[in-house]
């Protein structure tokens, strides 16, 4: 006796093979079908995670525009400069030749550039760019630039003792580093072959 003549005596039913795998397949699909309540927590991520990628760009963009404002003038500040130094070396070439400290208006032409350069750093005071402060400061290479050691027995050693050229920040960025001179001791061997 087979086995589905056996389920007849017994009152099952027998199944054939195509029905038992649609049953089958019925139930992977129930169990792989996500469930209203899945899908409603799935949508629900993806527009949390949305909303906090708009608020990251917005607040990105906040920045660079405050950036903007803030140090937008930074390149044009930067060649600025340059109008100073040389306002400030034409002073001391002008103050140094001997031709025209001979000349009765020299003093009226220095004090005419004078007003100039007063008046550039006023611009730049205005604009927030101010002149980084060296005198007995410590080295700081964050703002300075070391061109040189100087022998200095009365300085402790690191400790600027000469501006070469003059730094500049603009707000809290380092618009130039000041060019210095930096303190160091005497040579211990060079002292005792003298």
């Amino acid at each position: 006796m087979s086995e589905n003549d056996k389920k007849k005596q017994q009152g099952i039913k027998p199944k054939n093979q195509d029905e038992e795998n649609s049953s089958n397949l019925d139930n992977k699909k129930e169990k792989s079908k996500p469930s209203v309540e899945d899908k409603l927590k799935e949508t629900e991520d993806k527009l949390l995670r949305s909303l906090a990628e708009i608020e990251n760009q917005r607040r990105r963009f906040e920045k660079e525009i405050k950036d903007a404002f803030e140090f937008g003038s930074f390149n044009f500040a930067k060649e600025s400069l340059e109008i100073l130094d040389n306002l400030q070396r034409a002073k001391v070439a002008i103050k140094n030749d001997n031709t025209l400290r001979e000349n009765k208006d020299l003093d009226k032409f220095l004090e005419n550039i004078n007003i100039i350069e007063t008046n550039l750093i006023s611009i730049f005071e205005k604009n927030n760019i101010k002149k980084i402060d060296v005198s007995g400061v410590k080295f700081d290479p964050n703002v300075h630039q070391a061109m040189t050691e100087i022998e200095d027995e009365k300085s402790e050693p690191g400790t600027v003792v000469q501006e070469i050229q003059p730094g500049y920040m603009l707000g809290e960025r380092l618009l130039r580093p000041a060019l210095v001179g930096v303190a160091k001791k005497k040579d211990a061997k060079k002292h005792e072959n003298k």
